[in-house]
């Protein structure tokens, strides 16, 4: 039965001081108000209808198109002209023939796919009074309660991993009973609707593509009468009700869609035939708390008059006082449970719009785009202590050296793999869209560098042995046929390329060098680690070292392409040439003339932009050690747009997801990862605590930070220095401590927790 705690909870009685809950009192009307609720594969969006609920539903694997490669035979043909011409100034021939002979066949890459709707239609519920909507981040679930007549009502909403499904939780409280009608709704034309025993089923081919797929409906009650027909599924005089929804596809791997979605689906449900909802929801918390419990985050209070308001009227509040450090908090622990909901082992990679997407033709196909986006979605993976989240970027990156292959020989005739700024689900890795910003062949050397923080974060040799190192040596290879020399400086250059996504097809633009720099001297390195390759070591080192290097102009800034052309009005929201000194670490203190003109340039770009720019340049700020701009920066992305704001641009809608616009969930990444560099930063060899901390965070704590080397990092701190230090080394070895001009050297056995003085 409901007690008035439970409803209490969610109506937006505080369950500590610092809560982690979105809460809302009225149901939502857009999909940027609904509620997300993730289990990898599987992701959902609840509205909290009364009279009618809605929940969009999605499976990761559900995209149109079909296995199929995309290069262009004959592309390496036309190379050195296009090279040639970018070295003669015509830029406009080049881009001329490279949509003639150098793209993608087709065109453009496929679409992620919305999959349906859970539709619960309720009967004699009449005028519903106490609303309450709320998203639960610790125990990773949607919750909604309302009173209608003398009877409270209350719904638990989520998407378990364990069990792969999309679980509803109807209960009541008083005199009325449960009575309504459970349907789902496919979002493809042609779809059938069934009875199965039990099941209501949905099944059919995704449009424009060669994907099956089927879901199927269970209706467990308590109490009450159930009929399950081919129009749904009809409960009367129930006193509780379990729905469980497992959709599935037909899809098997990027070159397999032979799979059987019906018998896939309905083995879920077997499954579950003997499991209590109690048992489902238990192991679904157990296993979302594993993950998100390791971290704690306390930036210090907000008054109570703003954090008992509802999350947009707090979003509200905050552009108005600029104070509300938990609403930081929240957005933190925000960005980890989207990472927990739309990434875990055997799903695909959080894509544009993580898991959650509600049309068949979204903003820029909800696909993978590698010129900063999915890179930015898994920034906060090894930090925030969420490891297991990267696996699916990983697998993927195995496909894509495969594709890539392909397209390394075909369109520039060369060893190795190559992927430009975008992949989608058949791993596509040639050009797309447009020859002016779309032949950028440094998309997969990006991706790499999170194969590199995985070795680092963990110090697993094993996986730097059998899955980081093929593909970093593979991309390596890819890079000492593709570079070469600058006719007057004899410097390596890329090219054809571009800094994206401004100024159209060039030769060496300075972005490409850094990351193709770090990719072959890590790779380097790797293999010193593993004991192999000698010869290829050395290649790597030298060959790092003829690139062309990173150069300061006439403005004092950081020169973003090999001319000193920079405009020093350009407010565009790619800062690409930063790269260096974020996620880079080849630009710090220590190279302090760079230094200077990173921080030039960044200033130059200014303050505004899309949401995960802003996103971008709160880690800019950290590592320029400008706490109280990269908290500026923070405040940018937290403005509120959307639905009621009365605003548009870039910020942060009413469901706290990030505006680019539209909705684009690598600035909320983006910004969990600025907020742990305010915290802590690794790159320079030193673990160094409080880099960056804004003067509006004098008091606080974290726990659970994780650190190159294997270390996880417990900081308390008061007047903005820190009082309490504890390291925990998971691996053992050397651990490197800097904070505020002191500096630790610690010596540390695997599993040993070492408390440090601070005022050592």
């Amino acid at each position: 039965m409901l007690t008035a705690a439970l409803i209490g909870m969610v109506m937006g009685t505080l369950k500590e001081d610092h809560d982690l809950m979105l809460r809302y009192d009225q149901p939502a009307d857009e999909w940027v108000q609904a509620l997300p609720v993730g289990g990898g594969s599987i992701g959902a969006m609840v509205y909290g209808g009364v009279e009618s609920d809605r929940i969009q539903f999605n499976h990761d694997t559900l995209w149109n198109g079909g296995p199929h490669s995309y290069v262009n035979e004959g592309a390496s043909d036309h190379l050195d002209k296009l090279r040639q011409l970018l070295w003669d100034g015509k830029q406009g021939e080049a881009h001329d023939l490279g949509m003639k002979e150098f793209m993608s066949i087709p065109l453009g890459q496929r679409d992620y796919q919305a999959y349906g709707d859970l539709i619960i239609d309720f009967e004699n519920q009449g005028m519903a009074r106490n609303y309450g909507r709320a998203l639960d981040l610790d125990e990773s679930e949607v919750r909604i309660g309302y009173k209608a007549g003398e009877t409270s009502y209350y719904r638990t909403v989520f998407a378990s991993y364990p069990d792969k499904v999309i679980v509803v939780k109807l209960e009541k409280d008083g005199p009325s009973k449960l009575s309504f009608t459970a349907k789902t709704a496919s979002a493809h034309e042609g779809a059938l609707y069934s009875v199965d025993g039990d099941s209501f089923v949905m099944s059919g081919l995704v449009t424009n593509g060669e994907t099956r797929y089927e879901s199927r409906l269970e209706v467990r009650i308590d109490g009450g009468e159930r009929t399950v027909t081919a129009d749904g599924v009809k409960v009367s005089g129930a006193d509780s009700a379990v729905l469980i929804l497992a959709p599935e596809t037909s899809f098997v791997n990027y070159q397999d869609i032979s799979g059987d979605p019906a018998r896939k689906s309905q083995r879920l449900l077997n499954e579950l035939k003997d499991i209590s909802y109690e048992r489902i929801r238990e192991r679904h918390q157990e296993d979302h708390q594993s993950l998100f419990h390791r971290v704690t985050l306390d930036l210090g209070p907000t008054e109570d008059s703003v954090k008992k308001l509802t999350t947009d009227r707090r979003l509200m509040a905050r552009l108005d006082s600029g104070l509300d450090p938990e609403l930081a908090e929240l957005y933190f622990q925000f960005g980890r449970y989207l990472l927990i909901a739309s990434s875990r082992p055997g799903s695909q990679p959080a894509n544009l719009q993580g898991v959650w997407n509600d049309s068949n033709n979204p903003p820029w196909g909800s696909k993978y785009t590698d010129n900063i986006n999915t890179e930015m979605n898994y920034w906060c993976a090894e930090r925030t202590n969420l490891s297991e989240c990267h696996q699916p970027l990983f697998a993927a990156l195995k496909d894509l050296s495969i594709s890539g292959a392909e397209t390394a020989k075909v369109h520039y005739g060369a060893d190795g793999w190559v992927l430009h700024h975008n992949f989608d689900l058949w791993r596509g890795t040639a050009p797309i869209n447009h020859s002016n910003h779309g032949i950028w062949p440094t998309g997969g050397a990006w991706l790499t560098q999170h194969l590199w923080w995985r070795w680092l974060y963990t110090q697993d040799k094993g996986f730097l042995r059998s899955t980081a190192y093929p593909i970093m040596k593979s991309g390596s290879e890819f890079f000492l046929d593709y570079l070469v020399e600058e006719p007057e400086r004899g410097w390596l250059v890329s090219g054809p390329s571009n800094s994206p996504e401004i100024g159209g097809l060039v030769m060496g633009p300075t972005m490409d060098h850094q990351i193709i720099r770090h990719l072959l001297t890590r790779t380097a390195e790797a293999a010193e680690v593993l004991g192999v390759d000698k010869e290829l070591q050395s290649e790597l080192k030298e060959t790092a070292e003829k690139i062309a290097p990173n150069q300061i102009g006439q403005h004092g800034q950081l020169q973003e392409w090999l001319e000193d052309r920079d405009n020093p009005n350009e407010k565009h929201r790619h800062v690409s040439h930063l790269w260096g000194l974020f996620p880079g670490e080849e630009i710090t203190h220590e190279t302090p003339d760079l230094f200077k003109a990173a921080q030039k340039s960044l200033e130059m770009r200014g303050d505004g932009g899309t949401g995960w720019s802003m996103g971008w340049k709160i880690n800019f700020w950290a590592r320029l050690r400008d706490g109280d701009h990269s908290r500026k920066m923070l405040g940018h992305q937290l403005s509120p747009v959307g639905p009621g704001t009365g605003r548009g641009g870039g910020g942060t809608y009413p469901n706290l997801f990030d505006a680019h616009p539209p909705f684009q969930i690598d600035g909320n990444f983006g910004a969990t990862m600025g907020i742990s560099e305010m915290l802590i930063q690794d790159h320079t060899g030193w673990i160094e605590l409080l880099p960056a901390l804004p003067s509006a965070w004098p008091n606080g704590s974290f726990t659970g930070l994780r650190a190159r080397g294997g270390f996880e990092i417990d900081l308390k701190w008061e007047n903005s220095r820190p009082v309490e230090i504890k390291v925990k080394s998971t691996v053992g070895g050397r651990c490197r401590l800097k904070w505020q001009g002191r500096t630790v050297n610690l010596q540390t056995n695997r599993g040993e927790e070492i408390v440090v003085d601070p005022m050592a």
